[in-house]
């Protein structure tokens, strides 16, 4: 449920102890509050970041909502790293109300009281307490089941993915350096055929050595097929007549064995995470109709259901765009008309899926293509590509939405009766 502003602020009573918590690697602090900002201890509670500390914090809480009379507490905190992950789960374990706030909004507020941006252990929770007073907060949301799985599934598949084209460039950088020719035998810098040579014989003297036999053999004891002696030829003769380096080759041998390790075992470790992630999009429901939708891979729809959760959870597509960073917002005034543009303030990873899927299903799909092609030449205001882009992927949360909520299939008709009509009238 997405709760307005006014009945955040209701839900804060004369019953209610508002407590503040600032996060910490190892220690939190807390300050209670009434819902008028009257502060009901004089000292500051910290506590650990253990069960005992955890269990000493929710004592405190009880023992403070007793003493000043309160029958309900609302405890809020700011969402520092991920060192706020076990304590939430505790307050969720224990059934007791848990919110967020912005850390943007923490630290624009600062202030505030003493007039100063200072940031201490005794300021934040009373800060952070006075945006749920005021019914700044949301409601944090942590996967279970499922969904928890793969969200670690497709964040870890994010960082394999950068450390794998982490130590591609630089592998692309060693062959420049000490084999140049090498980019003009295979058109992907990690081909199988070529890293199984450079693997064995990493630099251009030692694949002279090799010889032509040598290297088809390389190639027949992995069972490689597509590469033969005319491959074979190619790679002796560039070999032979390489400009690359010479100095320091001792130290180039070990490198360039290190990387084609590195980015064969990211590789496989790739692998073993895209199957997992296959497996756990098949329990998903309706996750299957999602793939029906032509230029959509799996890869898509489990890093949007990762970043998502249970898509149930949310009533209007409105506040899938706002998760994303994708809602409008404007810069003007009465004497000022400024440019629109997104907030950028939701889910860097889910905002960055949504692009890409729009993309491709704009390359892809003749639907979605229609309706890239209508933005961009409508004749009024018409948009340039990357708004176009930007309307398409807000377009596919629509889509999303309807599937996994309805469990129907992706109707195209529709999106383009929706042009058709607007191009009426």
């Amino acid at each position: 449920m997405n709760y307005t502003q006014n009945e955040k602020i209701e839900q804060v009573t004369d019953s209610t102890m508002v407590v503040g918590v600032d996060i910490g690697s190892q220690i939190h602090y807390a300050r209670a509050f009434d819902n008028r900002g009257r502060e009901l201890t004089k000292r500051i509670f910290s506590f650990h970041n253990d069960l005992e500390g955890f269990n000493s914090f929710n004592l405190w809480a009880e023992t403070l909502k007793t003493e000043n009379k309160k029958t309900a507490v609302l405890i809020g905190c700011e969402p520092t790293g991920h060192y706020w992950f076990d304590f939430g789960q505790f307050m969720g374990e224990k059934n007791i109300k848990f919110v967020m706030v912005n850390p943007h909004h923490v630290h624009k507020t600062k202030d505030l009281d003493d007039n100063s941006p200072s940031k201490n252990d005794r300021k934040d929770p009373r800060v952070i307490a006075g945006l749920v007073k005021n019914g700044r907060y949301f409601y944090s949301y942590m996967p279970t089941g499922v969904y928890a799985e793969l969200r670690n599934a497709s964040n870890r598949r994010f960082v394999l993915v950068e450390e794998q084209t982490r130590a591609k460039n630089r592998l692309q950088k060693w062959i420049a350096v000490y084999f140049p020719e090498y980019k003009g035998i295979y058109t992907r810098i990690d081909a199988k055929g070529g890293l199984l040579v450079l693997k064995q014989a990493p630099t251009p003297e030692e694949i002279v050595r090799l010889g032509v036999e040598g290297i088809i053999k390389i190639w027949k004891d992995a069972k490689l097929r597509g590469n033969g002696h005319k491959k074979a030829m190619l790679i002796l003769n560039a070999a032979m007549k390489s400009i690359g380096l010479k100095a320091g080759l001792t130290e180039a041998r070990m490198e360039i064995q290190d990387l084609i390790e590195d980015y064969e075992l990211q590789t496989k470790r790739l692998e073993r995470v895209n199957d997992l992630i296959k497996e756990l999009c098949q329990q998903i429901r309706y996750a299957d109709k999602l793939l029906e939708i032509k230029g959509i891979e799996i890869t898509t729809v489990a890093g949007f259901i990762a970043e998502v959760g249970d898509i149930t959870r949310f009533d209007i597509t409105k506040e899938l765009q706002k998760l994303a960073g994708l809602e409008l917002v404007a810069d003007s005034s009465s004497k000022h008309n400024g440019k629109t543009k997104i907030s950028k303030r939701g889910r860097k990873r889910l905002r960055y899926l949504l692009f890409e899927a729009a993309i491709s299903v704009v390359g892809k799909n003749k639907e979605f293509k229609e309706i890239h092609r209508y933005y961009t030449s409508r004749e009024k205001n018409p948009l340039k590509k990357m708004q176009s882009m930007i309307a398409v992927a807000y377009k596919l949360i629509r889509v999303f939405h309807v599937i996994l909520t309805k469990g129907v299939s992706n109707d195209a008709s529709k999106m383009l009766e929706d042009i058709h009509i607007r191009k009426s009238s």
